[in-house]
């Protein structure tokens, strides 16, 4: 059996600065964002994910938006989530979708990394969550993963 090594690489479009020290807004990160995984696409990487945060320090909240728009300029790499906060996540909207997506811009399936968000102190005062449905929530929402 042949073994090869595939490189794969995240973000959650973490908020940068420029040379001079700014903080670059954050269109600019999702623009960088793209045009990254364009280039690592031309490179050969085998694999991008765009993960979900929702806090000043990262841009992307809607990691999906993202990978269709990386979709629309490459070819050949993988595209998946880095998280998808199942906790935080509507059963009826959002997160059904997440597994199509990327098959709406370019052939081939999408890879989805799952999560319960490493901050989840952010579940009560973004999304209206009581912390002690933690657990509920996530199980309730990982549900809709698994095959029928």
């Amino acid at each position: 059996m042949e073994r090869h090594l595939e490189l794969g690489l995240d973000t959650f479009g973490d908020v940068t600065a420029d040379a001079g020290g700014q903080l670059l807004p954050h269109a600019q990160v999702i623009r960088n964002v793209v045009d990254e995984a364009v280039l690592a696409d031309e490179l050969g990487v085998d694999f991008i994910g765009v993960g979900e945060h929702h806090r000043g320090d990262f841009a992307i909240s809607s990691p999906e938006v993202i990978l269709a728009a990386i979709a629309a300029r490459t070819r050949r790499i993988r595209l998946g989530s880095a998280v998808t906060v199942l906790s935080s996540d509507g059963p009826s909207a959002r997160v059904p979708a997440v597994r199509h997506v990327g098959r709406r811009c370019r052939a081939g399936e999408r890879e989805v990394i799952l999560g319960r968000g490493s901050f989840y102190g952010v579940l009560s005062p973004l999304f209206g969550y009581d912390l002690s449905q933690y657990e509920e929530l996530f199980a309730e929402k990982l549900d809709l993963f698994r095959p029928r």
